[in-house]
Formats: structure tokens, sequence, C-alpha cells
């Protein structure tokens, strides 16, 4: 028949199915985002359900060993899925491992995990779809072996931008990719990860996994820092700033997208600018982002203690757009436990701080995480850290015991606390941080604050968060409609930023009636 095309040479492209699950914390969500918009540029169709998918890829988390055995069981439910898909039922074709615990442990966790097809490391995200079709064409990748990452980078910061185009960067896809210079929006108009405001052959290699009003944006990858705990650095490389315009690019995309507030995150914020030639670097972009059309909130993540110059906290401080939080990364207040971590300050000093904040910003949230039962800690060490907390007035807590982590200082160290003893400090330690934060919460009766609206159910309740609660981790508002005097009732939206009073609070949840609304989608 004329003009007929038979199936055997068909040019339509073989379609491809992909499902990224994330597991951890913000900064994977980036990565997820950017291996999703490598995906969508070339042709593969994201779905959610990772049963429905020719591919399930799980971004893992190799941080503390409670995440290490969430990824593994993920993918571990995605391999049974898989072998009953292979039986009849629904599941994928393949199981891909990428993310921290497959760089970090790479071979080794590929042995263990035999029922996962691939694990991948960074250094394959930039050809992650050449990768991916080749094990849906039945191909066993040789498994990533990890090194430490730190060592490919220059030591001197400032050294580092001129080579960072030669190693692999999780989230930090921009302008200096070959795959991106070569497309433009007049060519691709429906491209989703090209940049509308972007010159135009800069693509931003994002795609969205999600519709809300909030997104994370990636300012930095890498630590510097060599906390005797922590194995992130080894695994996550040295510090590596991103360029201020491709920060803002990326910014102007989202808000375009649809999203209000941008949460800056990295290994370390306060470190932003170093190796670019500028410390206070941040102190220049906050403004900037926060002038960004679309933009109501700006929120900035892992703040260190010892870095918090008096000009960030200034520009924190007095930057509208940017919320009054905290997130700062205490870790213990023991002088003699923070050495141990090779970590600085002390219960006085952080205290000091705190003060200088509120100073600033009276209202304002702050966040921290803790780690008990480190290796020498006392009795009076762990009872300095209550007495730290009880001043403090945080208004969320992490409780963390320590573990040794593979590959670490502390790891080597000979004077470990017993198991249970951790535990006990545990216990002790989270019921005092629930009773400090509720009661922090209670405190805030009668005040009014600005809600970010995050969703609504049918009866018209709608649940968000304060300007001073984090994203997940930080409790949220649950807030109800209210007529203003002689006025229409409040219409509450997802993306809408609403005045509201605080009328209730249970543990680190508020209960707030709408007032105004101060901002709506479009």
């Amino acid at each position: 028949m004329s003009g007929s095309v038979s199936p055997a040479t068909s040019t339509t492209p073989e379609r491809r199915t992909v499902a990224l699950v994330t597991l951890g914390c913000a900064r994977n969500d980036v990565d997820s985002e950017e291996l999703a918009g490598r995906l969508a540029a070339d042709g593969w169709d994201l779905v959610e359900d990772p049963n429905g998918a020719d591919i399930a890829v799980v971004n893992t988390c190799g941080f503390v060993e409670a995440a290490k055995k969430d990824s593994i069981d993920t993918l571990i439910a995605a391999a049974d899925a898989k072998a009953d898909g292979a039986a009849g039922s629904k599941g994928p074709k393949a199981v891909v491992a990428v993310g921290c615990l497959a760089e970090r442990y790479g071979k080794q966790l590929a042995d263990a995990l035999p029922e996962a097809d691939a694990v991948l490391g960074f250094d394959d995200y930039q050809d992650i779809s050449a990768r991916l079709t080749s094990i849906l064409h039945g191909e066993r990748p040789i498994s990533h072996v990890p090194r430490d990452r730190r060592t490919l980078l220059p030591l001197s910061p400032v050294e580092r931008q001129a080579a960072q185009g030669a190693v692999a960067v999780p989230g930090h896809g921009d302008a200096g990719d070959d795959a991106a210079a070569a497309v433009t929006t007049a060519e691709h108009p429906d491209d989703p990860t090209l940049s509308p405001v972007a010159p135009p052959t800069r693509r931003v290699l994002r795609r969205r996994l999600d519709t809300g009003p909030s997104a994370p944006l990636k300012l930095a990858s890498g630590c510097d820092r060599r906390c005797s705990f922590c194995a992130i650095p080894a695994f996550r490389g040295s510090y590596l700033s991103r360029r201020p315009h491709d920060i803002l690019d990326e910014a102007r995309w989202l808000a375009g997208q649809g999203v209000r507030e941008l949460v800056l995150v990295s290994e370390n914020s306060t470190s932003y600018g170093k190796d670019l030639g500028d410390i206070k670097l941040l102190e220049t972009l906050l403004p900037e982002l926060a002038a960004v059309d679309g933009v109501d909130w700006l929120r900035v993540s892992y703040l260190q203690p010892a870095e918090m110059r008096p000009t960030l906290i200034d520009v924190m401080a007095g930057t509208e757009g940017v919320v009054p939080y905290f997130d700062l990364s205490f870790q213990h207040s023991a002088p003699g436990v923070l050495r141990r971590m090779r970590r600085f300050g002390g219960t006085e000093p952080f205290l000091e701080l705190l003060e200088t904040i509120r100073t600033r910003v009276p209202h304002a949230g702050v966040r921290s995480n803790f780690i008990v039962g480190f290796p020498g800690e006392t009795e009076a060490d762990f009872e300095e850290l209550e007495t730290f907390l009880s001043r403090a007035g945080l208004d969320a807590i992490g409780v963390f015991g320590y573990s040794d982590e593979d590959g670490t200082e502390a790891a080597g160290y000979d004077d470990k606390l017993d198991e249970d003893q951790i535990a006990e400090r545990v216990a002790r330690l989270t019921d005092l941080a629930e009773e400090l934060t509720a009661q922090r919460a209670e405190d805030r009766l009668g005040e009014r604050i600005d809600v970010l609206v995050e969703s609504v159910a049918h009866d018209g309740v709608a649940e968000g968060r304060a300007a001073f609660q984090g994203p997940e981790v930080d409790g949220s508002v649950l807030l109800v409609p209210a007529l203003e005097p002689g006025g229409p009732a409040v219409e509450l939206v997802p993306g809408a930023i609403v005045s509201a009073k605080v009328v209730g609070s249970e543990g680190v949840d508020l209960h707030a009636v709408a007032i105004t609304p101060l901002s709506l989608v479009g």
C-alpha cells in the first residue's frame, strides 16, 4: 500500500518508561530531577508507579544506618516486584540503584543485591539514558567502583572551578554539558528542560517530579569540613559552588513551573562562594534570588554555626522574601565532644549566636540536629547538651544516636559507649526535645504568622507551613478559613501565602485561622 511503513522499517522511537524513586534529603530530590530532565530530553516517559515502568531507578541515601536500610529495603521490594512481573504480575523489567549508597559502596552493594540489574555511580549520570537503554536490551554494566571523590578536584578551592568540567557533580547540570549546548528553545519549544529565560542554547537540566509550591535549589555540592563522624565528603567530594547565573536561571525556571518557595540546599551553605573567590557571595546572591519574579519565599538550609557571619545574618534578617529561618548544624554543645567531632563552638557561643539572630528577628525559627552517645561523651557532657536545649528555644530538634560510619575517623575511636547507653540517652533527649518544641509551639499562640498553603482538603481545611517551618521536618500548620470583618471569606488554594492567627498547637504543629491572602498563584 502506497505510503505505508512496515513495523520492521518504522523509525518511530521505542517507547521507554522510567520511574524515579527518591530517598533521603532534598539534595537527592534535586539530583533525581536532574536525572528526570536528562531522560525526558532523550525521549523517556516518566511515570510515578515503579511497577508500571520499564525501569525503576532508586536514588538511594547512604548517610546513616537507618537510611541505608531504607534504601536496601526499597531496592529489594522493587526487585521482588520485578520478579512478580516476570511471572505475569505487574512490575518493572529492571531495577537500577543510583545515589549516595550506590556511589559509596558500588560493587559491594551490587554483590550484596544481585537482584538489582545495575549499580551506577555519579559518573554515569551524564549518560544515564544510554546506561538505562543498554540495561533494557539485556546488558549488565560493570558496577561502579567507589573512590574518594575529594581527590578529583584541586585541593585549593579557588582552582576547582576550572577543573569541574571533568568531574561529575550531581545537581550541577547546566550550560557546561555538551548535550545542552546543541539544543535550542526555538527547535524544541515543548522541551521541559529548556530555560525560557536563559540564552537560547542553555538548558536547565531538570524536570519537576513534584507539583507542590516549594522546591529545593542546589547552591553547591560536597564539603571541605572533616567532621570525624561524617563520610559525606568522601563520596560527595570536595566543596564546589554552582555559578550564580546558573542558580538564578534555575530559580527563574522553577518560578515558571509554579514554585513559590525556593529552598537553598547544599552540604554547607555558609561556605558558598569560597571557591569562586568570594566567601560572602551568598550575601550578594540572596537578594537577587529573592527578587526573582514569582518567588515569594526564599529559605536557606544547612548553615554551619562556626561560619555564621554577621553580614550573612544581616542579609537573611533584612532581605524581603528571605524567611526568618535558621537551619543550624550544632550536633552537640559540650566543647569536649565538639572537639572530638572536629567541630567548633560550645554552649555559650551557640547561645550567643541565637541571641544575635533573635535580636534581629525575634520570631525566627531555628532547627538543629544532635548526635548523642558520641565516643567519649560523659554524663556531664550529655547533661550540658540537655541544659543547652533547655535554654536555646529551638523550634525543631532532630536526635540521632551515634553509630560508626565506614571510613570515618570516629569509627577508629576506642572509647565507644555501649548500644544500651546510647539508646537510653537518645530516649532521654528525644523526650526533652518533644517537650521543649511543643512548648515553643504553644508560646506562639496569638501570634500572627504567614503560611504557605500546600494542600486543601474537601472540607476546606488547608495544610501548609509557616515561614519559620522548613519542608517535611519542622511541623506544619492546619489552617481554616475565616471571614474578615466586613469582608469575604479568605480563599485557601495551594500556592497561596496567607496571613493567619495561631489559635492552637499540637506538638510542633500549629492550628491557625486565615486572615487575608498575601500572595496568590497567578
